[in-house]
């Protein structure tokens, strides 16, 4: 059998997925990656429904579960505090886990990383592609070829816009920002997600795994001559509950992450020899299970590739008619789950506080 040859950029959770299977497959994989080491937003992700049995078929859902976060429900709150509904999280029943996204896209690349090649510190420069494979220029590495090119490199993803074109084609900025940050200790309610919204903003705290994350999500326009600490400082300015607290913590310059809630959306995502996977592809930020659907793509995608090695494009439209089943549902309701998590005017707010309440009594009973 010929040693078909893969590179992938990015080591967070698709890429080091569809490098572990590709290995098992019998190609031989190189990741690349831009960080110096293994890195990733901290933020709780979830791993549920079809990338269940992919995890259990990789063997790390132990360690999966060891590394779970403590929150076993969300306690939405009023301005005082004081609650208004409690609803159990899925992940704390059945087979499913919420688990920090860095210990996530760590344990993975654990598992895969003993049969293939980690290059970090290092990104995709320029791809040139023929019929027979894909020459590659990185920033700091020798030039070398490959067979295919998988971009697993997350929603600013340098082969989407190498392979198809400038970023802005692609990504639909949603209208939100979200931004997050760590606590620096444990969580004062260990085992709840506590949920705070005004019209147009939410603040969260997330218990995570003994060191509490802050979250900030709020409708914004884009701001361009504004930093991001200060788009967060003047959205919240009088928010109530713990939010100064929350905001002077910001303010000292502390550990800070920031991005726009965008839609990518593509009509294909492969050419020939180059294919785009996980956020790169189909990213829904915040709405669309996004660990989710990277573990299955990434297994879809390898499969595809195994059933079909010699003839990259058939495995591609394969793998992608398989997988918008699952990512276009996602793409469509992502106005209606972003009205849902931050109702954008008080009588929306009102309606989501009512259904929650709702759903926490169903809970109860």
């Amino acid at each position: 059998m010929p040693n078909h040859t893969a590179l992938i950029s990015g080591a967070g959770v698709a890429g080091p997925t569809v490098a572990f299977w590709l290995a098992r497959h019998g190609w031989s994989v190189t990741l690349v990656e831009r960080a110096a080491a293994a890195r990733s937003s901290g933020s709780p992700v979830d791993i549920r429904g079809p990338a269940v049995p992919v995890a259990g078929r990789m063997g790390v859902m132990p360690r999966l579960r060891a590394a779970a976060t403590h929150a076993t429900a969300m306690r939405v709150i009023d301005r005082a505090g004081h609650r208004i509904a409690r609803i159990p999280m899925p992940a704390s029943r059945g087979h499913e886990v919420e688990i920090g996204r860095s210990d996530l896209a760590a344990i993975l690349l654990d598992v895969a990383r003993d049969d293939i090649e980690v290059i970090f510190g290092d990104s995709i420069a320029t791809l040139h592609e023929d019929a027979t494979g894909v020459d590659v220029t990185f920033e700091h590495a020798v030039p070398r070829r490959f067979d295919v090119v998988i971009g697993a490199d997350g929603l600013h993803s340098t082969v989407r816009r190498l392979a198809f074109g400038p970023e802005s084609a692609w990504v639909e900025d949603l209208g939100l920002r979200v931004a997050t940050m760590p606590l620096g200790g444990p969580a004062e309610v260990p085992d709840e997600v506590l949920i705070f919204n005004t019209p147009g903003r939410l603040v969260s705290i997330h218990p995570a795994r003994g060191e509490a994350i802050a979250a900030f999500i709020f409708r914004q326009a884009p701001a361009a001559d504004r930093s991001p600490r200060d788009t967060v400082m003047e959205a919240y300015a009088e928010a109530g509950w713990r939010v100064p607290e929350l905001l002077d913590r910001l303010s000292r310059d502390g550990e800070f992450w920031f991005d726009a809630v965008s839609r990518v959306s593509l009509p294909s995502w492969s050419t020939d020899r180059v294919v785009l996977l996980g956020d790169a592809a189909s990213c829904v930020s915040l709405f669309g299970d996004g660990s989710t659907l990277a573990m299955t793509g990434a297994d879809t995608l390898a499969t595809a590739l195994a059933e079909t090695p010699e003839d990259p494009r058939t495995a591609f439209r394969r793998y992608e008619s398989r997988l918008r089943t699952l990512v276009d549902p996602k793409q469509r309701n992502v106005r209606r789950a972003s009205a849902l998590l931050v109702p954008a005017t008080r009588p929306g707010l009102a309606a989501r506080n009512a259904a929650a309440r709702c759903v926490s009594r169903a809970f109860t009973r």
